[in-house]
């Protein structure tokens, strides 16, 4: 005799109820998928974080020298919290690790709100890693090596820099008998704003103009101001109510918007007026390029929709990053006289007096290219990139990344690392020249200023151009003394800018 059958009577399930449990799994996978995460970035060492706002606080106005202090006391590989993300930073060997050994893995950018409000959400400067961004990155990379490779296009280079550069010593000029000492620095970004105006939009502006006063103050605004927006990316809470960090994310985005219909309005008069044969500077070009479509991976296609935000990350990124080393060396040309005499020395020698200096000098002139390597090292006006993210699950120096991780990649660390360069504390010129009295390759390979591997700049052969042109016209032609010795302090941004100082200026004939 057998047991009875038991069927026991489950409860019809209503279709809500279906649904309830449902979202009880998915809530119950994704805080498993949270909690893994986290324990996977534990084996990460790093400062003990603050409620709420983690180490945000404990970084200060100076995140560079905070964060190459805590590499020395957990390693090149650790993490911070900023607000509630997780944020691995690396330093010293592991970038080039991270970003040319790993290049693809560590490619991405982060999904921060501020990134999204950039050239209307089409920057291939802030634009996540994909099949899209590699065929912009291509297109924007050609159009910026027509103007810079070593052929005729580079002469348009050197007349919009002379041009500039008489204008801007007439500046100074005018400056120096007027008040005898005067602060350098807005002209020093004019005069690099209308080069960048010439080469994009085949146009340059009177100082004294509304339009162009626009686009430099616009420019000078985003770059006090962006900073502001990466706070809000980590503290995403700080949107909602009346805050000072608010006001200037909301400032941020207008900005962006403003800059935005700045270079629309002058795609659209390119447009009108442009004609197939002839291409006058980038504009021309990018419009060229990309209303005929240009097809990378299966289902790629950029389009003409592209032409204002490729034109945006170059003419906004470019100005303001050159004008800010232009300003570095213009200070340490008053700091370091005896340097500003061996610069003047050693170009007279070459060029002499009857001419002014030419981008063909370049080679016979190391030590003034040696000076600039040791100003992009010694100031590392560019501190930290634009922050990363890892594309897929990854390691480094041993320790798990999962992918989506925010990486941040601290140069300054790279660029003062006592273990690569003699008293790095030191403004030296000379460690970057041979027995020979020759630049060596070797160990300007070692500055990291420009980032490196994916996410390289693309206009770096510009700025090395644009430098190398002004160190030598400037140092051929003029002379400058402080009455005051300027200090190295300097305001914390996209760039480290210098403290205002003030300069006169005589010229050298």
């Amino acid at each position: 005799m057998g047991f009875p059958e038991i069927i026991p009577d489950f409860p019809q399930l209503s279709m809500e109820n279906i649904l309830l449990i449902w979202l009880a799994i998915l809530i119950a996978v994704h805080l498993l998928t949270d909690l893994v995460r986290h324990w996977s970035m534990r084996t990460l060492p790093g400062p003990f974080p603050w409620p709420i706002v983690g180490n945000a606080v404990q970084m200060g106005s100076s995140p560079h020298i905070y964060l190459t202090r805590m590499a020395r006391n957990y390693g090149d590989v650790f993490q911070i919290k900023l607000g509630n993300r997780s944020v691995v930073v690396l330093n010293g060997d592991s970038i080039r690790q991270a970003l040319v050994h790993k290049g693809v893995d560590f490619a991405g950018r982060p999904d921060f709100a501020s990134f999204r409000f950039v050239s209307g959400g089409r920057s291939m400067a802030f634009g996540n890693y994909s099949d899209w961004w590699k065929v912009h990155r291509r297109v924007a990379h050609a159009t910026v090596r027509k103007f810079t490779s070593r052929n005729q296009d580079t002469n348009a280079i050197e007349n919009h820099v002379v041009a500039e550069f008489k204008e801007l010593i007439s500046l100074f000029m005018r400056e120096t008998s007027a008040h005898g000492y005067f602060e350098p620095h807005h002209y020093l970004l004019m005069s690099m704003a209308n080069i960048f105006s010439g080469l994009c939009f085949g146009k340059r502006y009177s100082y004294n103009d509304a339009e162009f006063q626009q686009v430099v103050g616009r420019n000078d605004k985003f770059t006090k101001t962006v900073g502001a927006g990466s706070i809000v990316d980590v503290m995403p809470w700080l949107q909602f109510f009346p805050n000072p960090i608010k006001t200037l994310f909301d400032q941020f985005k207008e900005l962006n918007t403003e800059f935005y219909d700045f270079i629309l309005a002058k795609v659209v008069e390119h447009r009108k007026t442009m004609e197939p044969s002839i291409v006058r500077d980038m504009t021309d070009s990018l419009i060229m390029t990309l209303e005929r479509g240009i097809t990378g991976a299966p289902g790629v296609l950029l389009d003409e929709k592209y032409v204002t935000p490729t034109l945006g990350d170059i003419f906004g990124a470019s100005q303001d990053t050159t004008s800010t080393a232009l300003q570095w060396i213009v200070l340490l040309l008053v700091r370091y006289p005896d340097i500003q005499k061996k610069l003047q020395e050693e170009v007279d020698k070459v060029v002499g007096r009857n001419r002014l200096p030419s981008i063909q000098d370049q080679p016979h002139i190391p030590y003034v290219m040696a000076f600039i390597y040791e100003m992009m090292r010694f100031t590392s006006f560019i501190p930290m990139t634009i922050p990363h993210s890892t594309t897929k699950d990854t390691s480094i120096n041993g320790y798990p990344i999962p992918k989506g991780t925010v990486v941040f990649i601290n140069q300054w660390s790279l660029n003062h690392d006592p273990k690569k360069w003699d008293q790095p504390e030191i403004f030296n010129p000379l460690r970057f020249l041979d027995e020979e009295g020759e630049l060596n390759k070797d160990v300007t390979g070692n500055v990291s200023i420009f980032s490196m591997g994916k996410r390289r700049c693309i206009g770096e052969e510009l700025s090395k151009i644009q430098l190398f042109l002004f160190t030598t016209l400037l140092t051929h032609q003029c002379h400058f003394t402080v009455d005051k010795q300027p200090t190295m302090d300097y305001m914390y941004g996209l760039t480290l800018k210098p403290n205002p100082f003030q300069i006169a200026v005589t010229l050298r004939d």
